[in-house]
C-alpha cells in the first residue's frame, strides 16, 4: 500500500467516528485547548486525548504551544481525499437522481394525456 493511501485510510478512519467529527466541527470554530473540547462531551480527558491523537495522526488537528497550554487547530487539508471520493459519488446519484426525473415527467404526461382522452 503506498504513502497516499495510508494518508487517506487514516484521514477516513478519523472522520469514522462521531466524537472525532464533532471535535472536528467545534475546531472549525477556533482553536481549543484539551479542557475546552472535554467541556463539549461527556467523557473523561482521556478520552479526548485519545480522539485528538488519532485526529493528529491523520493530519486532521496540530498542536499549538502556547506558554503551558497545548491548543489544537484544525487542518481541513486531509479531508480533501474525503470531500474527493464523496464528489465521484455525487456525480453518479446526480445522473441517476435526473434519469429519475426524466422517467418521472414521462409517466406525468402520461397520465395527463390519459386524463384528457377520458
Amino acid at each position: 500500500m503506498d504513502r497516499s493511501t495510508q494518508e487517506h485510510d487514516a484521514t477516513f478512519r478519523a472522520v469514522s467516528d462521531i466524537t472525532r467529527r464533532r471535535i472536528l466541527d467545534s475546531l472549525a470554530g477556533g482553536n481549543k485547548n484539551v479542557s475546552e473540547l472535554c467541556a463539549l462531551f461527556d467523557v473523561t480527558q482521556s478520552a479526548v486525548s485519545q480522539h485528538l491523537k488519532v485526529l493528529r495522526d491523520a493530519g486532521l488537528v496540530r498542536t499549538i504551544r502556547e506558554g503551558r497550554m497545548i491548543y489544537y487547530e484544525l487542518d481541513p487539508q486531509p479531508m480533501r481525499a474525503v470531500f474527493d471520493w464523496v464528489a465521484y459519488y455525487e456525480t453518479f446519484w446526480t445522473s441517476k437522481l435526473d434519469a429519475l426525473g426524466r422517467t418521472l415527467d414521462r409517466e406525468a404526461a402520461k397520465r395527463r394525456r390519459g386524463n384528457h382522452e377520458a
